[in-house]
Order: structure tokens, then sequence, then C-alpha cells
């Protein structure tokens, strides 16, 4: 869901990274979660589709409405979808506050990397819950930037990363929100609640992963705040560029990436 406060952006290589990110995590993050016919599941903040593709290949007979609040976002989940000549999915612009469903619309929702860019997850649970049919299940991913343990671990690695984390807190967001999942769903008042942690580890044994994890997903994260985190007094632009080098040597010969998801699951 676009807003004034999305800390990753909305450049080109935002959407790059974006279907990297989803790509590497593909089996990690969705291999569970398949959709039976005619079930109607509504995705939410489905950005530029690159969940969206997953979702609909793993259930090619579910129907899928995926909203946004970005038109610009959705016109390029589109053309994703095009691509892959998908055509289980409606996309729609709608705000998560402010949805333009009847109660007990959809038998499964959808939530991917959403509500760390909420200032109000909780509230946008439980409208999520109001469209949500009784017995429907809701699934929720969202990573936790404090998860995060590498080396070569260097002064100025973790600041640069911890200025993500800093930038993305100021903006009313909450890089750490994975370890919230359970309680975020409890305090929404679904039930049933499990969740799981999806650990990711990277080391030059796993070069899809050092690849396309560590330099192609989470570094150009950390680079998404090169301009704001300075200009927020977080970082200096020296201190930030060096760790920028520091967490490219995390994925060399001798270096290590480990971080995880959380993926809860609940019921109405």
């Amino acid at each position: 869901m676009k807003n004034s406060g999305y800390v990753h952006g909305y450049s080109e290589r935002e959407s790059i990274r974006l279907d990297d990110q989803a790509a590497t995590l593909e089996e990690l993050l969705h291999s569970d979660t398949i959709y039976s016919a005619g079930d109607c599941v509504l995705e939410v903040g489905c950005g530029i589709g690159a969940q969206t593709v997953i979702l609909a290949k793993n259930s090619p007979q579910a129907k899928i409405t995926s909203i946004d609040i970005s038109e610009d976002s959705l016109n390029k989940a589109r053309q994703s979808v095009a691509r892959e000549n998908i055509s289980n999915v409606e996309f729609r612009v709608a705000n998560i506050f402010d949805l333009p469903f009847e109660e007990e619309s959809f038998d499964h929702i959808f939530v991917c990397f959403v509500l760390e860019h909420l200032e109000k997850p909780v509230e946008a649970l439980e409208a999520l819950k109001k469209v949500l049919k009784t017995g429907g299940t809701i699934t929720v991913i969202e990573g936790d930037h404090g998860s995060c343990f590498f080396h070569p671990e260097t002064e100025a690695a973790v600041k640069a990363w911890n200025s993500l984390v800093e930038s993305q807190a100021r903006l009313n967001g909450n890089s750490l929100i994975g370890r919230q999942v359970y309680p975020l769903l409890k305090k929404a008042g679904f039930k049933d609640v499990t969740v799981s942690p999806r650990m990711v580890y990277s080391d030059s044994s796993r070069p899809a992963m050092e690849e396309g994890f560590v330099r192609r997903t989470i570094i150009p994260m950390v680079e998404g705040v090169r301009d704001i985190a300075p200009e927020m007094g977080i970082i200096d632009k020296e201190t930030f560029e060096k760790g920028i080098a520091d967490l490219h040597r995390t994925a060399s010969q001798y270096g290590t990436f480990i971080y995880t998801f959380f993926k809860g699951t609940a019921v109405k």
C-alpha cells in the first residue's frame, strides 16, 4: 500500500529488487500457501505484483483480487501477470482502511510485507477481518530487521543497517514487526493463530541465496535510504557508503548472512 512513509521508495531499482526478492524466497515463504478452486482471495498491498504472480501460479483455480493504493504499481502488476499469461487475478485501487467490499466477501486474505509500513497495523487487520468470511483464513508474512546477523560484522555495516531501521521508524513504520505477527493477529480478534519463523541463511556454498538474497535483495534495500538517512541525521554519508561496501563482504567467500521472516496464519 503506497503512502508517504514507504521507506523503500518507488524507483525502477526497487521494482527489480522486489521481483528478485519474491523469486529468491518463493519456496521458503509461499510453498505452503495453496488455495482451492473457486476460493475468493484478497491480496492486500500487492505493489508491482511480485507476490501476486506466485500466488496465482500456486492456486490457478482460485479467484484472486489484488489491491494497492498506487495505480502506477498496479499497472506494473498487470504487466507482470500478463507476461505470465495469468488470468485468475483482478486488480483494483483500494485503501486497506477503506475497503470497497461487502462484509464477509472473501474466503482468504493474504498480506505480505505490508504491515511494516503502516502506523496502525491492528486497525488494518481489523478492517480486513470485516471482509473475511467467518471461518476464513488470513496469512501474514513480515520480516524482522532485528533478526539480522552477518559476518564480517563491522561497525560501519551495523550502522548502515540500523540506519534503515531508524529511517523506517521515523516514517511511522516498523521494520521489527516480524516478532509481533502473533500478538497483532490476536489483538485484531483472530483465532487459531500460528506463526512459523522462516530463516534465510547465506554463505558461499549457497551461491543462489548469496546472489538473490544478499546482493540483490538485502543490500539494495539498505541502499534505498542512502539519501534520506543522512538527511534525517541518522548517519553520515561516508559511514553509510563504507557500511554498504562492508555488507557486500558478507556475500563474499568468507561471509555469511542470516535473516528471519515470520509467517502467521489465523482464522476468523
